[in-house]
């Protein structure tokens, strides 16, 4: 999984340095030399607080945010560890929200990755039951129609919640 984050981040790095608008001439340079980029790679790396800046960094930028998706050999690499994965989000909810986020505002202008996130949702129907009883909490449905909606998707319905 080390191995993975290490493959992830210098990608990420390295698309980030690429993409940023303002470079300055020192850190172009730097990057240009094979060497000195290694090192620099190395010492983000290897730094804590380093990797989780640059992973943040990574997860608001919606270009890179947008290569990685088009990457399917390093996404599938990054996911394959799933357990790992979810460890990761767990104990960095940051990065998690960063990453909620991201997928949101991608779906807003992406029909069919909506589409794809409305489907996951619909085939997850505690998720989906959660939901309804955070709108119905939140007076965006009535007791009604959440009552109703969860019979129909066979979610069961917990009067006691309510």
């Amino acid at each position: 999984m080390k191995k993975i984050l290490k493959t992830a981040m210098v990608f990420s790095l390295l698309i980030l340095s690429f993409s940023a608008c303002q470079q300055q001439g020192d850190v172009s340079k730097m990057l240009e030399n094979e060497e000195s980029r290694n090192q620099i790679y190395e010492a983000i790396i290897s730094d804590n607080e380093h990797s989780k800046q640059l992973m943040q960094a990574m997860m608001e930028d919606d270009h890179t945010l947008m290569m990685m998706k088009d990457n399917g050999e390093l996404m599938s690499m990054m996911m394959s560890e799933n357990e790992n994965m979810m460890g990761m989000m767990k104990d960095n909810p940051e990065m998690t929200q960063g990453m909620m986020s991201s997928m949101m505002n991608m779906a807003e202008s992406d029909s069919s990755l909506c589409t794809q996130m409305m489907t996951l949702m619909k085939d997850k129907p505690i998720v989906m039951g959660q939901m309804m009883d955070m709108m119905y909490n939140e007076g965006m449905m009535d007791k009604e129609t959440m009552m109703s909606n969860k019979e129909k998707m066979g979610i069961e319905n917990h009067p006691d919640h309510h």
